[in-house]
């Protein structure tokens, strides 16, 4: 284990969800934070705003409102800043999203992530973290997903995207030496949440009267991950650098491990919830019945996702465990202060 000195750290996406949350915990434990984020309008800039408020009354968080794809304003950021670690959230997220506007994702998280890299190369960077999804699994349905699985049947482009960025961080592990670690997030949700996501639509229209969209009739399933669990997962693996497995073989290649210091990892609950049951935990924290708008499952939607996490366990000593009654209260309490309700 390395020791646990103060690092100058990127977080990209630094306003979003994860970014925040991330953030936060990093100026807690004294590291310098610079927080890069192009504050788009997917979804209310307003949110993102407050998330960024919160954080920038420390005096060692700097926020840097920048576009990944900005080739050369990521490259000055690199030259002018000189990195420990990056961990790189900023993606265009949302399956369904993808459907609609394809070009977005090619922008930040194709063409912004090779920036990230090029910049962790020339940067001398000695550890890149980097968001993946539980969406690489596509059509895989040997559960629970394993990230010693074959993970080539994307179904939605979102997806394709994050499998791209694994198979590009694993090229600059090959080529520089640059040590990758990917992260498969799995449903990730709590307090300061995404809008777009399930918890958040279904609390504000429960509360104000309006039926909610439940897909593959409630039947679908989730490994429902609560924030601070993605946050440990992400602060012990950054403190971890990958180091080239001996045991890697070309002739029975591990997706999930090389001969380069690259390595993959799923942080999920390890504990799949099927959408019904989740949607009753929400009534009893808000007291209030939901009308439901039952509907068959979206194109680009997977019916389950289940979360192995044998490999967490054993590197980072650490297993998601916050229980779905406890997380969504927080939320909830969450959602009452934030609009005042």
């Amino acid at each position: 284990m390395e020791q646990k000195m103060s690092k100058k750290i990127l977080v990209t996406g630094a306003a979003g969800f994860i970014g925040f949350h991330l953030s936060k915990r990093l100026l807690e434990r004294g590291d310098e934070v610079v927080g890069l984020d192009n504050l788009n309008d997917y979804y209310d800039v307003n949110l993102k705003l407050a998330r960024l408020r919160q954080n920038a009354m420390e005096r060692s968080f700097k926020p840097v409102r920048i576009d990944l794809a900005d080739r050369d304003a990521m490259a000055r950021l690199f030259a002018d800043e000189k990195f420990d670690v990056v961990v790189n959230l900023a993606a265009q997220a949302g399956v369904r999203y993808s459907l609609v506007n394809p070009h977005a994702y090619v922008d930040t998280n194709l063409v912004g992530f090779a920036n990230v890299l090029e910049g962790c190369r020339h940067g001398k960077v000695k550890h890149l973290v980097f968001a993946s999804s539980s969406s690489v699994y596509g059509a895989n349905t040997r559960m629970p997903f394993s990230v010693h699985s074959n993970v080539d049947h994307p179904v939605s482009l979102y997806a394709a995207t994050k499998k791209a960025n694994e198979l590009m961080a694993h090229t600059y592990s090959s080529l520089f030496g640059l040590p990758c670690t990917g992260l498969r997030f799995f449903t990730v949700y709590g307090p300061w949440g995404r809008p777009d996501m399930a918890l958040f639509l279904f609390t504000k229209a429960i509360l104000e009267n309006r039926p909610i969209d439940v897909f593959n009739y409630g039947r679908m399933q989730r490994d429902f991950t609560y924030i601070d669990d993605i946050v440990e997962g992400v602060v012990r693996v950054m403190d971890r650098r990958p180091e080239p497995d001996a045991a890697w073989s070309g002739d029975n290649p591990d997706p999930s491990t090389s001969y380069a210091p690259y390595k993959l990892y799923n942080i999920g609950n390890n504990n799949p919830v099927e959408l019904m049951r989740f949607i009753g935990v929400l009534e009893d924290c808000l007291g209030k019945k939901a009308e439901k708008n039952l509907l068959p499952l979206q194109a680009g939607d997977v019916p389950a996702t289940y979360a192995d996490v044998d490999d967490l366990i054993r590197d980072a000593g650490f297993k998601p465990s916050t229980p779905l009654e406890e997380g969504i209260r927080r939320f909830v309490e969450w959602y009452r202060a934030y609009h005042g309700q």
